[in-house]
């Protein structure tokens, strides 16, 4: 609403899905797209659109485009035409970006000049931290235990309030002997006022481990225990959601600071301003430019070196980080998404995910670990109360509501974990017509839920089909079980209005 007052905006917009807009923005996008509004409501609007898309995709930056087109039609004038980022480029989205700054700086001074006496800050200058840190005296030092939030009552878990979910159990679902380590693992939300359906997911906000911590701390030699608040450098700006006031360094490191991520190439521009070590500066500035994006692509990115290690690479420069530029220099750890694998009909005030640990090798050295998932797996409950702040969100996946509509289920490997849950809640309703296609590599090794599957089969709730690709010689998929039952699925299809769902 506040739009129709403004002089001048730069649109920046991701494309989610088969051309939708992402979640922050679909208010705005159910508001812009009214019928009733006139031609002319956004006449005095100066705009940029900037598209970050991947061109894998059929609907490559498509909310980028119908958000230019439709800002056109209310009468708004482009400064610029939209401009496509698109993430399968060598340079990534960068390739677009670059020149289409430069030509939006020239257009905005152009129309609006900076008033006399102000000049352009050079790129030689390094920008103010976003806040300011405060070391608290030496003698206020206590343990971190001090510092867990206590979330507001009965407010509903969100992003900002996650409720600190007791682990009940954690079970390896995969043989020993399997190359994967598959988990189930089972939540107690008692009192969180936590409600889902089938389809939905969990949010899990995960945190990195001590000894990553402690490295990091070593590294820019940072006392753990240290105690300090911030400040905002803007009169009025916020502080960062969730972080504790006092905090220590400890829980800034452990919670917040995603140490664990591929470094983009801002982290090496704002390195190089500390940077007193003229070799390690000009590499720095080198990864920071525009020359050196395959350099940086094929140091970082095809490696996926992550920022600690990065950060070792450049010890003179690391050591001079100061503090107060961690939050603008590291983002923060976002949280991460699964699929709810069990339903509150089946199991009350319970959630349950299934999850692959993942861990892959590429030419470093050390095995690459997913944050969430290493950690997730690390966490034993039977050796004393282990709590994970998490959150629930509505999925993208809606389940018939007439109890006679049969659901046709392809959920090849963890895929399936959604569709469990689908399963348990339909068979509590009493409802009989769930097809499942499940695939995996092996009957004996990563069948997931075998036993409950056979026993639904056995009871007449569920019609099954599953493909091991590697227990013969030819490899065998859901699509072969699927073309071998096209007669039941045709039939499910065309005289039962059966829906369909993937998941994989």
């Amino acid at each position: 609403a506040n739009l129709i007052n403004e002089p001048l905006v730069v649109f920046v917009c991701a494309t989610t899905g088969q051309g939708d807009p992402p979640d922050n923005m679909k208010m705005f996008w159910r508001f812009l797209f009214r019928k009733n509004l006139p031609a002319s409501s956004l006449c005095q609007l100066d705009y940029a659109v900037l598209g970050l898309g991947d061109s894998s995709y059929p609907k490559f930056n498509f909310v980028a485009k119908k958000l230019h087109k439709r800002v056109l039609q209310l009468g708004g004038n482009p400064l610029l035409p939209v401009a496509l980022g698109d993430d399968q480029h060598d340079l990534g989205p960068d390739a677009v970006v670059d020149p289409w700054l430069l030509a939006l700086w020239d257009k905005i001074l152009a129309l609006y000049p900076l008033p006399p006496g102000l000049e352009i800050i050079s790129p030689d200058v390094c920008l103010p931290p976003k806040y300011t840190l405060h070391y608290l005296a030496e003698d206020s030092l206590h343990p971190d235990g001090g510092l867990i939030q206590v979330t507001a009552p009965r407010a509903v878990p969100s992003e900002l309030h996650p409720f600190a979910a007791r682990m009940v159990s954690n079970q390896r679902v995969t043989a020993e002997s399997h190359f994967q380590d598959v988990r189930l693992i089972e939540f107690d939300v008692t009192g969180s006022g936590i409600t889902f359906s089938a389809g939905d997911v969990v949010m899990i906000q995960p945190q990195n481990c001590p000894e990553d911590v402690q490295q990091f701390c070593q590294l820019l030699r940072l006392d753990p225990d240290r105690l300090f608040v911030l400040k905002p450098t803007e009169p009025g700006a916020s502080l960062p959601a969730l972080l504790p006031q006092p905090c220590t360094i400890r829980h800034l490191v452990t919670h917040y600071l995603d140490i664990s991520c591929v470094p983009r190439r801002s982290f090496f521009e704002l390195l190089s301003y500390f940077s007193t070590n003229e070799l390690e500066r000009e590499k720095l500035q080198e990864f920071s430019s525009a020359q050196g994006q395959e350099e940086l692509y094929s140091y970082c990115n095809r490696p996926r070196r992550t920022t600690l290690e990065a950060l070792w690479d450049f010890p003179h420069t690391t050591c001079a980080i100061p503090p107060e530029y961690l939050l603008d220099l590291i983002p923060r750890i976002r949280p991460r998404a699964f699929s709810i694998a069990s339903s509150m009909l089946a199991h009350p005030d319970r959630i349950q995910i299934l999850m692959a640990v993942v861990r892959y090798k590429t030419r470093l050295s050390k095995p690459r670990r997913g944050l969430c998932s290493t950690w997730l797996a690390s966490l034993n409950p039977e050796q004393g109360d282990v709590r994970v702040p998490l959150w629930v969100k509505k999925g993208g996946m809606k389940f018939p509501a007439d109890p006679d509509t049969p659901v046709i289920m392809i959920g090849p490997g963890t895929g399936v974990a959604p569709f469990r849950a689908v399963i348990q809640e339909r068979v509590a309703q009493g409802r009989r017509g769930n097809c499942l296609f499940f695939g995996c590599r092996q009957k004996s090794k990563d069948f997931y839920c075998q036993a409950e599957w056979e026993e639904l089969v056995a009871k007449g709730f569920l019609t099954l089909f599953t493909a091991f690709s590697r227990d013969q010689e030819e490899k065998i998929y859901v699509q072969h079980r699927i073309r071998e039952n096209r007669r039941l699925v045709w039939e499910l299809l065309s005289s039962r209005s059966a829906h369909v769902y993937l998941a994989g």
